[in-house]
């Protein structure tokens, strides 16, 4: 088995588990090498928290998450959570992640988004795609051979256009180990989410183990939606029988900014 490396730009701390979580754990699992990044720490997302008690908190709850899910690595960017901007001082930041991880693929959020630092993020990996195979750019950090694939994680919007989902990987069978390390990030699912949603008054240590399992999962539920917008692309890959079964599914959409794979090829690209 040839090893692959796959390494997920998320805007926030939770964003690449969220997106990759299941499929990162499965191609972890084979002996593929995953790397997830934060392009933020984090530190807007909670109602009562101080940023910086806030910051370190997410910070020990994405390396116990990555522990889970079997992540090599973890890095958060020192940046502000809210404030990630596309400016050219951390496109170069981006860059130096990208040529030091010497990924075969790259993913991250699309640009159309309801979080400016979704499409932020999604902006400055994609303004990255062509600048890390130019030499002067970035010369402390020297490019490499390979020209990564770029793709595009799954996301429910549909202006200007449903994502494409080019490649597609049941999570059913993970489902249980994506939530355990779904909910390492507390602060959020237990605290800041809820809270966000209008249950002011949610107490975790109220629910049994089957209640804080269902808690987490239902933050899976777009990923049903994901099964169905790419069940062709899943009966392909997993047969029809199979394929028809499956309820939550990881998608991924190859961008057109990098290196273009046959769709095959790219679907084949994400399985273990």
């Amino acid at each position: 088995m040839e090893q692959k490396r796959f390494l997920f730009f998320g805007a926030h701390p939770d964003d690449p588990d969220i997106l990759f979580g299941g499929t990162a754990y499965q191609l972890a699992q084979a002996g593929h090498v995953i790397k997830f990044v934060s392009m933020t720490n984090g530190d807007s997302g909670h109602y009562s928290m101080k940023p910086e008690e806030l910051a370190a908190a997410r910070a020990i709850e994405a390396q116990n998450s990555a522990r889970v899910l079997g992540v090599s690595e973890y890095e958060i960017f020192p940046l502000h959570d809210g404030e990630l901007e596309p400016t050219v001082e951390n496109r170069k930041r981006v860059i130096r992640c990208i040529r030091k991880f010497q990924p075969d693929v790259v993913i991250t959020h699309r640009t159309c988004d309801y979080h400016p630092d979704h499409r932020a993020a999604s902006q400055l990996v994609l303004d990255s795609a062509y600048m890390i195979s130019v030499p002067l750019c970035c010369p402390e950090t020297p490019v490499f051979d390979k020209i990564p694939v770029f793709a595009y994680s799954f996301d429910r919007f549909v202006n200007p256009r449903p994502q494409r989902a080019d490649a597609a990987v049941e999570i059913d069978s993970v489902m249980e180990v994506k939530v355990a390390a779904m909910s390492h990030h507390r602060t959020q699912f237990y605290e800041w989410l809820p809270w966000g949603d209008g249950d002011k008054d949610f107490d975790v240590s109220k629910l049994n183990e089957e209640e804080r399992f269902n808690h987490v999962l239902k933050w899976n539920r777009r990923f049903c939606i994901a099964a169905d917008n790419g069940r062709e692309t899943l009966k392909q890959v997993y047969g029809a029988e199979k394929g028809s079964q499956v309820v939550y599914a990881e998608t991924f959409e190859q961008s057109d900014y990098s290196r273009q794979l046959p769709l095959d090829e790219f679907a084949r690209l994400f399985l273990p």
